[in-house]
């Protein structure tokens, strides 16, 4: 049975055609897809979820990192349009001083800009359907349209059922490479041998009836000895006791989880991520309410829709990123997006951590998210073509935004014939950033923190 096939023939109806597709509706999907609408192209953004934003509404991680490398602010543009409108909304109080992982063995002081993610879902609705995108949710693709090397459109299957929806180019922003893989891109990570060796994952969840002041003010010496007691004892998993608040600071949204041995490409390892994650929260918010101070009384209030993901695929583009490039601080004349950090790779097998920041932000080239081959294609977000290492530091949901508006930007002008795979038109990309305010180049960042005051208030 397990080598049975079935053979299917079918007729798909064509039910939309556009100029720009863009494949996933998280953190770079979107601003990917708002880009490509203000550069005058008619977009459709696809998500499988119910909500735009991905890991940030559908994955709960209430916070938005790689703003702000160290006192430089490293993100302009769409991104930070996106949270002036999150504030305006009420669904957050701004950026803020944070330590991230502060229980164990490498915490990194940082800026972090804390959010609900309930408004950003309704503010992500809001600014994708100003811009004109066309929104389809609940709506997985089944696979690409694509002949010989070029991509064309995508297949949808929903509760309308199965349709075609073609396009002039898409933009893989799955986070899986998904679309890249399947029109037969090459991409690292799908190798057998690192299966079972990739970061482990996390299911985010949120405390209400928390009492953070309490919390915050114990030592740090403390929480790490708080954290290897309950790693010790077998009911917490990591050296983490890490958490941020929504607005109001009565809640906690915890990044406590570590799920091993995962494979985000195997749906039976998928399915068991949700139940082992739920299983840990269930002995973490035990250990907490009995153990750490703060939580007596705390309740549990939501589990994230879906298990968060820290690496998969990459797709292997024209540039792959390096963290000695990141080191070296290398300058790339084709740079449209700068990274932050912090450097994160979680221990494969282990409750360790390896986190620091670099001294300088570092510069991403377009050729990073370009196939070597594939016409009609461009992948943001996490699946950009850079070492596992590199990635650790580039894949922060502020970094994946600036990367989804060069890519939407790219888009647009593909569509338009004034781009092609061979000619990206770099320098026409990096201007149209450089019109809407964001920051492209170290010496962009830097001459705005001569302008600016970093945040000083401390997160709750």
């Amino acid at each position: 049975m397990a080598n049975e096939a079935i053979r299917e023939s079918m007729d798909t109806r064509v039910a939309g055609q556009y100029d720009v597709i863009v494949a996933g509706g998280g953190a770079s999907g979107l601003i990917a897809a708002v880009s490509a609408a203000r550069a005058g192209a008619r977009t459709a953004v696809i998500e499988r979820s119910g909500c735009l934003g991905g890991t940030a509404t559908g994955g709960m991680v209430a916070q938005w990192l790689g703003f702000y490398n160290r006192e430089t602010r490293v993100v302009g543009g769409l991104a930070y349009e996106l949270v002036g409108r999150v504030m305006a909304a009420g669904g957050s109080d701004g950026f803020s001083r944070y330590v991230l992982a502060e229980a164990s063995a490498s915490p990194i002081p940082l800026i972090n800009f804390p959010f609900n993610p309930e408004m950003v879902k309704i503010v992500a609705d809001e600014f994708a359907q100003e811009a004109g995108v066309d929104i389809y949710l609940h709506t997985p693709i089944v696979k690409p349209l694509a002949e010989g090397a070029r991509v064309h459109g995508v297949v949808i299957e929903n509760a309308s059922g199965r349709q075609a929806l073609k396009a002039k180019i898409v933009v893989d922003a799955t986070g899986d490479a998904a679309i890249a893989a399947a029109s037969g891109v090459p991409c690292e990570g799908e190798q057998p041998e690192l299966a079972k060796r990739r970061q482990p994952c996390t299911l985010v969840f949120r405390l209400s009836n928390v009492d953070v002041p309490k919390f915050r003010a114990l030592p740090r010496e403390q929480k790490r000895a708080l954290a290897l007691e309950g790693i010790r004892d077998g009911r917490i998993f990591w050296e983490s006791l890490s958490f941020c608040s929504t607005p109001g600071g009565k809640d906690a949204v915890s990044l406590m989880s570590r799920i091993f041995d995962i494979d985000g490409l195997d749906a039976a390892d998928l399915t068991r991520a949700e139940l082992v994650g739920r299983q840990q929260i269930k002995s973490i918010v035990k250990f907490l309410r009995e153990r750490v101070p703060g939580f007596e009384s705390a309740v549990l209030a939501g589990i994230a829709a879906r298990v968060g993901m820290r690496e998969t695929r990459r797709i292997v583009g024209q540039h792959t990123l390096t963290e000695e490039q990141i080191v070296g601080g290398t300058r790339f004349a084709d740079a449209i997006a700068l990274g932050a950090g912090p450097m994160d790779l979680h221990d494969p097998k282990g409750t360790g951590i390896n986190l620091w920041v670099p001294e300088v932000p570092w510069e991403i080239p377009l050729r990073c998210m370009l196939p070597q081959k594939m016409e009609g294609l461009i992948a943001t977000g996490r699946a950009m073509s850079a070492t596992r290492e590199a990635n650790g530091g580039s894949r922060h949901m502020g970094t994946a935004m600036c990367l989804g508006e060069a890519a939407g930007i790219y888009a647009a002008l593909y569509a338009q014939g004034r781009a092609t795979l061979a000619d990206p038109q770099g320098n026409e990309i990096r201007r149209i950033l450089r019109s809407r305010d964001a920051l492209v180049s170290v010496e962009d960042a830097l001459e705005i923190s001569k302008k600016e005051t970093a945040p000083t208030a401390l997160a709750a």
